[in-house]
């Protein structure tokens, strides 16, 4: 898990929900260096911890935790890129223009 990012991401949402880490801290009853410690990634956050962030920047899990679901879409770019390698042009071209039509 990447600790780095998702403290990048735990203060970002700080940012847009207009707190200070110091007010953070407040909500989620812990000190204002243990909320610095966690926005840097030196530090992982305890569940309860972490859940109580969650809450107070009314976030899902899943918004924090996204990076494993961007090596997702990355493996399946690659599986999808191999898969359209092996078709003619003709069949490349009517899967490109059935995407085209269903993200329309």
């Amino acid at each position: 898990m990447d600790m780095i990012a998702i403290g990048s991401k735990i203060k970002e949402a700080r940012e847009r929900a207009h707190l200070t880490q110091e007010e953070l801290a407040e909500i989620v009853d812990i000190s204002p260096t243990h909320m610095s410690v966690i926005e840097r990634g030196v530090k992982t956050p305890k569940l309860d911890t972490f859940v109580r962030i969650v809450n107070a920047l009314n976030l899902s899990s899943d918004a924090l935790l996204q990076d494993g679901i961007e090596h997702a879409d990355k493996s399946i770019m690659a599986e999808l890129s191999v898969r359209l390698g092996r078709l003619s042009e003709k069949e490349q071209n009517r899967i490109l223009n059935a995407i085209r039509a269903l993200t329309e």
